[in-house]
């Protein structure tokens, strides 16, 4: 801890160990707090921060409905580039820090604060996710980490400190809770506790926005989704804004029990960690996407793509949002996406979406040439060429060796 504070913005959840930081940070700096709360679609309740924040003497307060802006602005971006990290996760938390990260950054500059606090803790990749985006937005912001600075290190300790400083406890964090949760529009976590044996299967109970599989309907359902320019724009022919898009698609795809995930992860700062993830709309709009983008895109572009799209991934997974790499790689996402335009049509059955038709009015695909019929615009006996052109180099190498043997 170095320098004096005269005013930090802090990330505010209302919970208990942002209400502790919260404290902390009155006690510690003797600075005035403001407090930012994001709606991102996280279903909770936020009125509660407010009046807490108010019971702890907070003076200025910020109650933001960031909903369509992160789907709009982060969720969708991502998604036009098929971002999956390690080949799976798709990316629920690590997209929603430089959201809020950006709004605390806003905030701080209308309010005249010289500081901004987060509660992440010192081993997980939130805490790089928040202050990189920090940095990239207002190079000479101070950064105030409690977890890496306090000697709260347990949670016995921090309902201690809540209770010497009649801080509100909810009932249920008196005990050891079974395992902690972040949520928002895209996607819910669960994580630590019950889920550190990577070997226990989760029971049911750590699900909250999808059905089992196996108590899914038996009956499927199908769902059109309209995109234009790679963003969708439409489901079952209405049009709707991103926010309530995706909302629609979380309710489809929690009936039918879609978007679970059970991941052992390489974190950013270096070790394993054990994740469970319910990610329902968006692994529809995930196959979906794709669905249009496999008649709409040129061969070699959408090649090109998914040789970027694990750097693009492992960008966001590790806090790069505002860094120059990945808004190049934006670039040319989003110039690969100008015809990426149709309806996919889904079928939603026992925790699975398949693709089972697509259209576009722009579509590459040509019926003409890959019937198995007869056709007047494909010449079979041009491939003789093109495969011995191909073979050439294979040909030839095949020869040396013989001659070297």
């Amino acid at each position: 801890m170095s320098g004096k504070v005269k005013k930090v913005v802090l990330a505010y959840s209302g919970g208990l160990d942002t209400s502790v930081i919260l404290r902390w940070l009155q006690e510690t700096y003797h600075c005035e707090v403001v407090t930012f709360t994001a709606d991102i679609g996280q279903g909770e309740e936020l009125e509660p921060a407010r009046k807490k924040a108010e019971m702890m003497g907070v003076k200025e307060i910020f109650i933001d409905d960031l909903r369509e802006e992160f789907v709009r602005d982060f969720v969708f971006p991502m998604f036009r580039a098929n971002a999956l990290y390690e080949g799976q996760y798709l990316l629920g938390t690590s997209i929603a820090r430089p959201l809020i990260a950006k709004r605390q950054i806003e905030i701080a500059e209308a309010v005249g604060a010289d500081a901004v606090a987060h509660g992440a803790t010192g081993k997980g990749n939130d805490q790089v996710r928040f202050e990189l985006t920090y940095y990239a937005l207002k190079p000479d912001i101070k950064v105030i980490a409690p977890w890496r600075e306090w000697d709260l290190a347990s949670r016995t300790k921090l309902i201690a400190y809540a209770e010497r400083h009649q801080i509100p406890i909810p009932r249920d964090k008196r005990g050891e809770a079974p395992f902690s949760t972040d949520a928002n529009l895209l996607h819910i976590s669960a994580e630590g506790k019950v889920l550190e044996d990577p070997w226990s299967e989760p029971e049911e109970f750590v699900y909250s926005r999808t059905v089992a599989p196996e108590a899914a309907p038996d009956t499927p359902e199908y769902v059109e989704i309209e995109f234009k320019r790679g963003d969708a724009v439409a489901v079952d022919g209405k049009a709707l804004s991103p926010a309530k898009l995706l909302t629609r698609l979380n309710e489809l795809g929690g009936r039918h029990g879609i978007g679970r995930l059970d991941l052992v992860e390489n974190r950013f700062v270096g070790m394993k960690s054990r994740g469970v993830y319910e990610t329902p709309g968006g692994t529809i709009l995930h196959a979906a996407h794709r669905g249009v983008e496999s008649i709409t895109l040129d061969r070699a572009a959408a090649h090109l793509k998914d040789e970027m799209m694990p750097r693009y991934a492992e960008l966001v997974y590790n806090g790069f949002w505002f860094a120059p790499e990945r808004e190049m790689l934006q670039a040319l996402v989003d110039q690969s996406q100008e015809n990426v335009e149709g309806t996919v049509r889904l079928k939603l059955y026992k925790g699975l979406a398949r693709v089972v038709g697509r259209k576009s009015p722009k579509s590459l695909y040509s019926l003409a040439h890959v019937t198995f019929e007869e056709d007047a615009v494909y010449d079979q006996r041009d491939a003789a060429g093109f495969i011995k052109l191909n073979a050439l180099r294979l040909r030839l190498a095949k020869a040396l060796r013989r001659t070297e043997g």
